[in-house]
């Protein structure tokens, strides 16, 4: 038991994350948590899993069985090798009445990258607009799906059944929203009134990858 609340403590250390934090990652709630961190008793097969999983360890050196294979051990011998764990990005597809259509997986329309980008999806950059916020033509660009984002933002938006990126600006007042390109070249596109129903947000741009 002692020797679990160590590895656990260790484990949270070398991933500089909270109880509380831990607890969002795992679902696991803070009694619990707290309980697990004091030694009180040690969490069933499938916590055990799901706090293995968040700190990157595996779950017999969690337990206190030596095993010189987990990412743990690894990391304390090579403190300069960092695992990458990485996961499919679906692409955007094609828009269809105002709906964004991803491409089939099956069909390898996905992206490979890391599991720390907490996006939804991601779509290819296309045009020269963004080059103010580093985003060039054939860039990858993860967006976390939500309908509304802050002013000065990074968007994803449907203008019309095509997808664009630009920064989002709406003057709740006027009822009149801009997005503004990070390209001197191109003017803002402003709507108004009955043009806003044409505008739809996709989501936030949260981080982008060169595939050159």
């Amino acid at each position: 038991m002692d020797t679990f609340k160590k590895r656990l403590a260790k484990a949270m250390r070398r991933m500089n994350i909270t109880q509380a934090e831990l607890c969002a990652m795992t679902g696991i709630s803070r009694s619990t948590m707290s309980q697990y961190y004091s030694g009180a008793f040690r969490p069933k097969e499938d916590k055990l899993r799901r706090i293995a999983k968040a700190l990157e360890v595996n779950e017999a050196w969690l337990l206190g069985y030596e095993n010189p294979n987990s990412t743990a051990e690894l990391v304390e011998k090579f403190p300069n090798i960092r695992p990458v764990h990485l996961k499919q990005f679906p692409i955007l597809g094609e828009i269809a009445c105002g709906k964004p259509i991803f491409a089939e997986e099956e069909r390898g329309s996905f992206l490979m990258a890391s599991d720390e980008i907490h996006a939804d999806f991601c779509l290819l950059a296309h045009g020269d607009s963004m080059t103010g916020a580093r985003i060039y033509d054939g860039d990858a660009v993860f967006i976390r799906s939500q309908p509304m984002v802050e002013n000065g933002e990074i968007a994803a938006v449907i203008i019309n059944d095509e997808a664009t990126l630009k920064r989002v600006y709406f003057d709740r007042k006027q009822a009149r929203l801009q997005l503004v390109a990070e390209n001197p070249a191109y003017p803002p596109l402003v709507y108004v009134g009955e043009e806003l129903e044409t505008v739809h947000i996709l989501g936030k741009a949260i981080a982008f990858m060169s595939l050159l």
